[in-house]
């Protein structure tokens, strides 16, 4: 459930409100019954666990690719060589 935030325009104390998105908002101040303004505030957000971040992510998805392109490299070199003869007519 989103925390909001709303500042009292009377006493202009600060108070969070744990609601639904669908919830009305709140209008009065529990301190002193003023009407209160709903605050925009900085969320905070947690990307937790392996393969969040560009360096985990970016480490893992290429360390395959970039062996598998290796070996097939040397696939086509050694392919290449022992296949492709030139005749000199």
């Amino acid at each position: 459930m989103p925390i909001y935030e709303y500042q009292c325009t009377k006493c202009r104390k600060i108070e969070e409100a744990f609601q639904k998105i669908s919830d009305a908002p709140l209008t009065t101040c529990k301190h002193c019954s003023g009407k209160l303004q709903k605050l925009i505030s900085q969320s905070t957000f947690h990307l937790k666990g392996s393969g969040w971040y560009a360096t985990d992510y970016a480490r893992k998805a290429n360390s395959g690719k970039t062996e598998q392109k290796k070996k097939d490299a040397s696939a086509g070199e050694t392919k290449s060589n022992t296949t492709g003869t030139k005749s000199t007519d």
